[in-house]
């Protein structure tokens, strides 16, 4: 049998080539396009990353405006949808509220029967604008609240809140908002952003191709792992308890949920950025008292192997301050993600090719057949 080079997990398998995101993880760095994440964040906005990832480019003043209009314009979903947001059970986790609808749109927009590049694009748009949308209906639908159409006076993450919580939110929350989602905006080949890439190289439509990838980042080894720091926050209960926990967990090679992270080996600058928000938002809280205990005792133990906080650490933190319920943190990540997944696929598909990897073969080869009446 033909001999492969394996990699467990794919790990430092290059799939693709883009110019979309570059991680450093040596020295802890993340770039979109090629301009450090902290810039992004100290001068940009949501709206303005997620159209520069789309464009793989700075876009013009003009071009701003108008996907932005564009963005203010799209955000409402047609009443059928609605009413089948009405109708899911509403012990229905957010995240399986979000990918069902997110299908369910395709039947609902005549670009998804197109095949060129712009149709895409403009689906790309619609789904930035709508999935803010889906995850605030759902969560007010199941908590029995009146839904909060969307407002066009505001933002792409004001209006987010506004539709969570019917309030304006100030202007500090909503750039609080706004920065968390440029931080999530994009990640290289991360497994949502491959799973989007291996739907879309079959040449199926955008909408299949998105709900991989929320598929993908429902697991709680990616997108789900904020949900779980919070959890884990809970579990140790107290600041007294954090050296305990964590020494009863990793005796028992137990996961110390935030930290570590498959390509940084140093701290995670998302994670730099979002401590300050936790730290401004909610110092006397039990969860960010207990976090800054977990991350000094954890760095005296595990910072020499390459293990940091990521960017999960501090993000539950900053939801939570902002009074969003936990099982809306993977939604928010994919209220963020989805202009990465989007820009990943328009860029591979101008050079499409199949994925079709191998695996090894560990079994037998010639075996006889048994019949069923002899076993």
């Amino acid at each position: 049998m033909k001999e492969y080079p394996f990699s467990k997990g794919l790990e430092d398998v290059p799939a693709a080539e883009s110019v979309l995101t570059y991680i450093d993880g040596q020295e802890g760095k993340l770039y979109y396009l090629g301009i450090p994440i902290e810039e992004w964040a100290e001068n940009s906005t949501y709206e303005e990353v997620a159209l520069s990832l789309l464009l793989r480019r700075l876009p013009t003043k003009g071009e701003l405006k108008v996907f932005d209009a564009a963005l203010r314009s799209s955000r409402d979903l047609p009443e059928d949808v609605i009413g089948f947001i009405y109708d899911l059970p509403p012990q229905t986790h957010p995240m399986s509220a979000l990918r069902s609808v997110v299908s369910l749109l395709e039947s609902y927009d005549e670009d998804a029967r197109r095949d060129d590049l712009d149709a895409k694009f403009r689906i790309a748009l619609r789904l930035i604008a709508k999935f803010p949308t889906i995850v605030a209906y759902f969560d007010r639908v199941r908590k029995n609240l009146d839904i909060v159409r969307p407002n066009p006076s505001l933002s792409h993450a004001e209006n987010f809140l506004y539709m969570l919580t019917g309030k304006i939110p100030t202007k500090y929350e909503g750039k609080v908002m706004d920065v968390a989602l440029i931080l999530h905006a994009d990640h290289e080949m991360n497994a949502s952003t491959f799973a989007s890439l291996v739907v879309a190289s079959t040449l199926s439509d955008m909408y299949s191709a998105i709900v991989a990838g929320i598929g993908a980042l429902k697991g709680p080894l990616h997108g789900g792992a904020n949900e779980a720091v919070l959890k884990m926050f809970d579990e140790i209960g107290s600041v007294d308890n954090v050296e305990k926990y964590i020494e009863e967990s990793l005796a028992q090679k137990k996961k110390i949920m935030g930290f570590g992270h498959r390509v940084y080996k140093a701290y995670d600058p998302r994670a730099r950025i979002l401590k300050k928000f936790a730290e401004e938002l909610s110092k006397e809280s039990k969860y960010y008292e207990i976090a800054v205990k977990v991350e000094e005792y954890m760095m005296k133990k595990v910072a020499q192997k390459g293990i940091f906080p990521n960017v999960d650490f501090y993000s539950g933190i900053v939801y939570n301050a902002l009074g969003i319920s936990t099982d809306l943190f993977t939604p928010i990540f994919a209220i963020s993600r989805v202009a990465g997944w989007a820009a990943h696929v328009l860029e591979y598909l101008e050079d499409n090719r199949i994925f079709r990897p191998s695996s090894i073969y560990k079994g037998e080869l010639d075996k006889k057949y048994i019949p069923l009446d002899q076993r």
